[in-house]
């Protein structure tokens, strides 16, 4: 493996964690859109600043699109509140419009610079080693290393400090105000984070792919824990992997290594929505049928503890006859029935079913609730 691969690998991963940890909280906020939001509609505040600066080098383009960020946010909240547009409309109607003044101002007046929508909706992170970070003519790496570190660890140290505040805003905003926390402070904070991060993976991965480590990894973490620390872990760790695999994906394939990120972090989403071990499509389908046999042999053993020592027992308590009383297809009786027997709740003798002790518990449970 050479060296450029491997600084390559290496500022993906940073991208990854750096985008994942605010994306952990636009998640929990239902908030993920805001991310597609300020990573589009930034174009227009570098665009901007470059006119004034004439410098793609300039840190002033970083202020100025974190800056534009922070406006779309402001732009959005102002049209939600009025309580005439809803949030998820209001981004839709503020994003395309500050995006597509930026393009039209690339497309007019900046064609001969190396600013073009490619760049900024893909980014190519084969380049991003060429852009090397000297000191005192010392080739010490990339510069995006560097300007990802240094978000990578603000964004961490962010989270780290105001750890309870966050929790409490995301999760009951009311009650933070009422404990003398100010919600919309730390929302606007936040939302300068999300800025701030998609600012600087703009030039190396693009618009794309900061939305995709933004929401799929924190969306995914979302589907494995309950618990807002280990979220934020595993959230990293999906969108470290969704990077590193993304990029030999894209190696295999000869094809864009952003895109082929983006896709690795959504196929890892698909694979935890599918097989998470409590709230993927596969635990819950085996859960609805454990609760679907589980109610039937309840509904069996409460029909024969109703008639069990009655008259009428040897008739209503034949396995040929369930479907009659209980309304259920022969097939199925017969398969609850034996699903009642390996559960020690009933005995079958000629085809008459009598209740066991551990089947009359199980219908006086059932009787009580």
């Amino acid at each position: 493996m050479s060296v450029p691969q491997i600084e390559i690998q290496l500022i993906a991963a940073i991208v990854a964690a750096a985008c994942a940890l605010p994306g952990v909280f636009l998640v929990l906020r239902r908030m993920a859109l805001m991310s597609d939001a300020i990573s589009h509609a930034i174009l227009l505040g570098i665009v901007l600043a470059f006119f004034v600066i004439q410098d793609l080098a300039s840190p002033f383009l970083v202020l100025a699109a974190a800056a534009t960020g922070v406006l779309t946010v402001a732009l959005v909240e102002a049209l939600t509140r009025t309580g005439l547009v809803k949030e998820d409309a209001a981004i839709g109607l503020v994003f395309p419009v500050l995006f597509s003044v930026g393009v039209i101002l690339i497309s007019r007046y900046a064609g001969n610079v190396h600013l073009d929508t490619d760049a900024v909706l893909l980014g190519e992170l084969a380049f991003a080693p060429f852009d090397r970070f000297e000191i005192f003519g010392a080739d010490i790496g990339p510069l995006s290393v560097y300007v990802m570190g240094g978000i990578l660890l603000a964004n961490l140290l962010f989270i780290v400090l105001f750890y309870k505040e966050l929790k409490l805003a995301t999760f009951d905003a009311g009650l933070a105000a009422a404990l003398g926390f100010s919600p919309v402070l730390i929302h606007y904070g936040l939302m300068t984070l999300v800025s701030i991060t998609a600012v600087g993976a703009f030039n190396a991965v693009g618009s794309i792919l900061v939305v995709a480590l933004m929401v799929a990894p924190p969306a995914a973490a979302y589907l494995l824990t309950n618990n807002l620390g280990r979220m934020i872990i595993f959230s990293v760790l999906i969108g470290v992997a969704s990077a590193i695999g993304g990029y030999w994906a894209a190696h295999a394939l000869d094809t864009s290594i952003a895109g082929s990120m983006a896709t690795t972090a959504g196929l890892l989403f698909v694979l935890t929505f599918l097989l998470a071990p409590e709230r993927g499509i596969a635990a819950i389908a085996r859960r609805r049928n454990r609760q679907r046999w589980h109610f039937a042999l309840r509904m069996l053993t409460v029909h024969l503890f109703n008639h069990e020592g009655m008259p009428e027992a040897a008739e209503e308590c034949r396995v040929d006859h369930l479907h009659d009383h209980i309304s259920w297809a022969p097939d199925f009786a017969q398969r609850v029935v034996r699903y009642a027997e390996r559960r020690n709740a009933v005995v079958e003798e000629d085809g008459l079913l009598t209740l066991t002790d551990e089947g009359r518990s199980i219908a006086r449970e059932a009787i009580v609730e």
